[in-house]
């Protein structure tokens, strides 16, 4: 049983990128890796040599990087909401 189903996706893109359709919205795509980002640190807590999805995990990490630095540069005060809803920054 896959661990990010149709529903959950629509959930979050409903939540964070403004409907379920929209699934191209940048706060979208940015809470969805942080779902998977998630979700993998937890397997490698468990599974420490399991290097392939290390290596997806720091490029899912990279990807939310630089979304986020789009984001920054283009819309601030949304960059700054997202943040805050997800609780990425410290």
């Amino acid at each position: 049983m896959p661990y990010l189903t149709n529903e959950r996706k629509s959930t979050i893109f409903t939540t964070y990128g403004g409907n379920a359709t929209n699934t191209g919205s940048i706060e979208g795509q940015v809470a969805l890796l942080t779902e998977r980002i998630n979700h993998i640190s937890n397997h490698l807590k468990v599974n420490k040599k399991d290097f392939s999805s290390q290596r997806g995990l720091m490029m899912m990490v990279g990807q939310r990087k630089r979304l986020l630095t789009y984001l920054s540069k283009h819309d601030l005060t949304g960059y700054r909401s997202l943040i805050e809803k997800l609780g990425l920054r410290k």
